[in-house]
């Protein structure tokens, strides 16, 4: 079972998908998985330095503050539902995730899902800058990758800007938000769903791919 997966490393909805995608996993009694990770970087014109989180979300949503607060509190309770922290008050900065999506991109495959869960949990409970390449360096040393490979990988322009253009990608072939999961490259699922609906979208995925076997 191939799974793709876009999403961003700054998106608490693609937290929570997360979480419920790998619940539904872990109850699947079928083939063994493939995930591929696609960045869908929300924010490219954040410069490397972040902005302040609170204002720059207010502009970005079009909220007051208690409006934002709100919208906090309820996010918050369905990562809660989910089995997740998403701690904004932590939060100072609205970050580029550009960077966070090339240790992705590099990390070994056996690793790639924690690696993944390490960067959210930098953001979403420590508060930490994913942007800053000490705090993904710091991700990777936790994994056994080499500091001094990683420094030199971060650094590289040309990686760097394939992951930009790697995010443009999804755009120009229908994927407007996230998260987004795409089965055997046949059944899409939008949002953060249920536990059941990823579920229902393996088997449905399962399903067609013997059907087409038969065929």
């Amino acid at each position: 079972m191939l799974i793709d997966i876009f999403h961003d490393t700054v998106c608490p909805w693609c937290r929570i998908g997360k979480k419920h995608l790998f619940d539904a996993l872990a109850q699947w009694k079928g083939e063994t998985v493939n995930i591929r990770w696609h960045p869908f970087i929300l924010y490219h014109a954040v410069p490397p330095q972040g902005y302040e989180y609170i204002s720059f979300m207010q502009k970005r949503k079009g909220l007051s503050i208690a409006e934002l607060q709100q919208m906090f509190a309820h996010v918050r309770q369905v990562g809660e539902l989910a089995g997740v922290k998403l701690n904004f008050d932590k939060i100072s900065l609205a970050v580029n995730t550009q960077l966070s999506h090339q240790l992705i991109a590099i990390a070994p495959v056996k690793i790639r899902n924690n690696i993944v869960e390490e960067i959210y949990q930098a953001y979403f409970e420590d508060g930490l800058n994913i942007g800053d390449i000490e705090v993904l360096v710091a991700i990777g040393k936790n994994h056994q990758m080499d500091e001094n490979t990683l420094r030199l990988q971060l650094t590289d322009v040309n990686a760097i800007d394939a992951a930009v253009t790697a995010s443009i990608f999804p755009r120009l072939n229908g994927i407007n938000s996230v998260p987004s999961f795409i089965f055997n490259n046949k059944v899409k699922v939008d949002g953060s769903q249920s536990v059941n609906v990823l579920l229902r979208a393996l088997n449905r995925a399962a399903f067609i791919e013997v059907l087409a076997k038969q065929w």
